[in-house]
């Protein structure tokens, strides 16, 4: 299982040198965007608007929008001073509490902890002591470049991080349209809610529970495969530089020849012809 980050753990004056790996994954079908006319997948580039031309990464800066087009820009710098800053910190359990006193709308992602080097009998003690009290950990730590509320419990007999939202995350269900406050239902109907209740109540089985649509999706794809109704994307040739070379020079040498302004015509003197002509005739 991949190592996602490695650290210590602390409560009080234990600490636990522990690695961290992802419990869960996703298992969406990811599809891609071709363009129907020849199959071909669609890129995103990015573009500046402004400069009406796609920037490169190195082109890019990172910045908070305070009010509308108003930008402070932070540095790479400026990050990395704040993210050592964070990353050196342990991550340090603040309080115990008990699971149900958090709601689940607080929780985001899944992590198990493993015992790095010389942490084994640590990690066995903080397990025990989660198992026996009921108790759970609240912690703060830095994942990503962020610092993340989570509580530590035991699960399966390993030790869990899970991620929490803050509370200013939480949005106010104050806020929510059109829910309705007490209403008042019929007995009878109230009755009959709670028998459907009562004969849908089972105990929770996660591998009774699949995802229909995806299952559905990929043997849709797999039929299709099979009736080779499939797509080859066209290879777009990648012109060398020499070719590159040459088609800038002659798309200069274009466009000079067209913005080159055309030189004047020289004015011809006017003869007078007829009297000249007359002159001669007289003479």
């Amino acid at each position: 299982m991949h190592t996602m980050w490695k650290g210590t753990i602390s409560f009080g004056l234990v600490n636990i040198p522990v690695k961290m790996h992802a419990a869960t994954q996703n298992n969406d079908v990811k599809l891609r965007q071709l363009h129907k006319e020849c199959q071909t997948p669609i890129k995103y580039e990015k573009v500046c608007p402004v400069c009406d031309r796609e920037v490169g990464n190195d082109e890019i800066v990172k910045a908070y929008e305070y009010t509308k087009n108003k930008f402070v820009v932070l540095d790479d710098e400026d990050l990395e001073a704040l993210k050592k800053e964070q990353t050196d910190k342990a991550v340090e359990i603040i309080d115990f509490v008990k699971l149900e006193e958090i709601d689940p709308i607080y929780f985001e992602r899944s992590y198990y902890l493993s015992p790095n080097e010389g942490g084994t009998k640590a990690y066995a003690l903080l397990r025990t002591a989660l198992k026996d009290t009921g108790k759970i950990g609240v912690a703060k730590m830095m994942i990503r470049s962020k610092e993340q509320m989570a509580v530590i419990r035991v699960y399966q007999n390993t030790i869990v991080v899970e991620t929490i939202h803050y509370p200013d995350e939480v949005r106010d269900v104050k806020d929510v349209p059109n829910v309705p406050q007490e209403v008042e239902t019929g007995k009878k109907e109230l009755d009959t809610a709670k028998m459907l209740i009562d004969q849908l109540t089972t105990t929770f089985d996660p591998e009774k529970y699949q995802d229909e649509y995806r299952i559905a999706l990929l043997d849709r794809i797999e039929e299709k495969k099979g009736k080779d109704e499939v797509a080859t994307a066209k290879t777009t040739p990648t012109p060398d530089n020499v070719t590159d070379l040459m088609a800038a020079l002659q798309a200069s040498i274009d466009k000079a020849k067209k913005d080159k302004p055309k030189p004047k015509q020289p004015k011809t003197r006017k003869t007078k012809t007829k009297a000249k002509t007359k002159k001669t005739a007289e003479g």
